[in-house]
């Protein structure tokens, strides 16, 4: 139950003159500690923001019941929590942009306060954009981009500078030979930009390194089928890398079928997936990325509520989610620490750690 100033300085009141006698106190010391005891019950008890509307923010999602998604939308909830505002999840769950667009033409309908489209097409969403805009409706991206639209502000990862991360990565690894890099949905804005990125890196290196894109499926079942056919017919390959967490997941299954890493071949990719995480800590895949999902959630509230707040005064700002290679040196506090920070757990907490910070 949330007490008011007046409830604690009475409690105040009843404990402190017996404890500031023991600890020789005067009487106007204790005064003073009581009024300063109030005074900070009262500051903490005080919001920095004026009493506001609840207001609603849309989030619009291209795979709406991914995995992927779950830390992110638990840093929605719990910067919604924290400013008091509320938010709808909704979208697509199979990457169809017509879905999407008509999610985004309901929010606008419905008056939201502010919407959060992941900009999985170069054009698709330039319509919905300018007709919230036009509306007084701030819209942000998140997770994916498109440069070319009207959008406030992008909140996620730097999707070509993580690719040309993993370019030199495969460098280092492969050195030379066959390399797969495979991609769910080939031209879609969250994922082509990291194999352009990747090969862009490969061929600035000047490596002898035949790097392919080949297409797998946005089904995991599937995508594993098309992964483990290739491999068959390609028994010669080098290397074979995921742009999305669930080829990714795949490239570590088909490589411990096949013992694969004895053999030489390299394997990585994106996103942190329990059996991805098994396949770090077993030498399956040398390593995954975190794109930190939790904040693209969170960091999109908080820029949805500063324009709110502010009118528009502050922001919009784009925000880089950031890139961590997890790789088995690491990969141990992420199987062995359960969070909603990462998505394996519901409870919130707080993480503790000790040692040194970098690397």
């Amino acid at each position: 139950m949330k007490r008011g100033p007046g409830d604690i300085e009475e409690k105040v009141a009843q404990r402190l003159p017996r404890r500031a006698l023991m600890r020789g106190v005067t009487i106007g010391g204790a005064a003073a500690l009581l009024a300063s005891a109030t005074e900070r019950a009262r500051a903490a008890d005080a919001g920095p923001f004026p009493d506001h509307p609840k207001w609603k923010f849309v989030f619009v999602n291209h795979v709406t019941t991914n995995p992927f998604f779950v830390p992110c939308q638990y840093g929605i909830q719990d910067a919604c929590a924290l400013l008091g505002v509320d938010y709808q999840w909704t979208g697509s769950e199979t990457s169809d942009v017509a879905q999407m667009v008509n999610a985004m033409n309901a929010a606008i309908a419905g008056q939201a306060d502010a919407i959060a489209v992941c900009l999985v097409d170069p054009k698709g969403f330039d319509r919905p954009v300018e007709n919230a805009l036009a509306a007084g409706i701030p819209v942000f991206s998140y997770n994916a981009d498109s440069h070319t639209n009207k959008r406030l502000a992008y909140i996620g990862q730097d999707l070509f500078l993580s690719g040309q991360m993993v370019g030199e990565r495969i460098v280092k690894l492969v050195g030379s030979g066959k390399v797969a890099i495979f991609i769910a949905t080939p031209g879609q804005l969250n994922l082509q930009p990291r194999v352009d990125g990747a090969m862009d890196s490969i061929k600035k290196s000047g490596a002898a390194i035949d790097a392919t894109m080949i297409a797998t499926d946005p089904s995991a079942n599937a995508g594993l089928t098309k992964i483990q056919a290739y491999y068959l017919g390609n028994q010669d390959v080098k290397g074979l890398f995921g742009v999305s967490g669930g080829d990714t997941m795949n490239c570590g299954l088909i490589s411990r079928q096949y013992d694969l890493a004895s053999k030489g071949v390299h394997s990585g990719g994106y996103d942190m997936l329990p059996r991805s995480l098994e396949a770090v800590r077993d030498g399956f895949l040398d390593f995954v990325i975190d794109q930190q999902p939790y904040l693209q959630g969170f960091y999109t509230v908080m820029e949805m509520f500063a324009f709110k707040v502010s009118g528009g005064l502050i922001g919009p700002a784009d925000i880089n989610t950031g890139l961590k290679f997890v790789t088995k040196d690491a990969v141990g506090q992420y199987m062995n620490t359960k969070t909603r920070y990462e998505g394996s757990a519901k409870e919130a907490q707080i993480v503790s750690r000790s040692g040194a910070i970098g690397g």
